[in-house]
């Protein structure tokens, strides 16, 4: 059963169970995948470029388009109409395919991998992910690319909130490492151990400065 099928038959009444949509028409859906690659400094390297298109293109099975900057921007040394990324926007049964292949293929592939952060769902349910290196795609050989660079994906959807967008993408078969309530109560536990870790230096730091000075004195009593 591939992800469209799957998304009729067990997405769809697992989502009207929890969200209780009045219809089938009502669940959110994933509407379009956005791939895009900044060039970055490599701007006016055409080869440099052309490989990234190059490398969109075999990652999503679609012809890229380059993106071009609107106005110049000074402090980026960026003029209006300089090439400044390369982009593709998959649908349909291509978005599907691309879905599947990130989830069970790309993504295990990544090092130290471990899920997605919650966060990167934004409140009205679009997906985010970003991935440093291109060669963690199954199309390239990783000891024939001559250029790494990194992508992003954007995966766009109807849902109206974070929580649906979360569940939505859960369901679909993203691995997410842990719910937000586990990454504030992580990073409270780690505010709490820096906090533990400096009390523990500063009472350390406090005996040994005392040390110190009851054997400076018994230097000076004996001299």
């Amino acid at each position: 059963m591939n992800l469209k099928e799957k998304y009729q038959k067990e997405i769809v009444p697992k989502m009207v169970a929890k969200f209780s949509y009045k219809n089938t028409m009502a669940v959110p859906r994933l509407v379009k995948a956005v791939i895009n690659s900044g060039v970055g400094r490599n701007a006016k390297d055409k080869a440099f470029v052309d490989s990234v298109v190059s490398n969109l293109e075999r990652i999503s099975g679609q012809k890229p388009i380059q993106t071009k900057a609107k106005q110049s921007i000074s402090a980026f040394k960026t003029r209006q109409g300089m090439i400044i990324g390369v982009a593709v926007t998959l649908r349909n049964k291509r978005m599907f395919d691309f879905v599947e292949k990130l989830i069970n293929i790309t993504l295990p592939r990544v090092r130290d991998f471990r899920g997605l952060n919650p966060k990167q769902v934004d409140n009205k349910g679009n997906l985010t992910v970003g991935l440093k290196e291109h060669i963690a795609f199954p199309e390239i050989k990783a000891d024939e690319a001559e250029n790494i660079h990194g992508l992003g994906v954007c995966f766009n959807t109807t849902a109206k909130t974070y929580n649906e967008g979360l569940e939505l993408f859960k369901l679909m078969g993203f691995t997410f490492s842990a719910d937000e309530g586990e990454f504030a109560n992580h990073k409270s536990k780690r505010i709490k151990a820096n906090y533990a870790n400096k009390s523990k230096f500063s009472r350390e730091n406090t005996a040994h400065n005392k040390k110190a000075k009851e054997h400076n004195k018994k230097l000076k009593d004996t001299y």
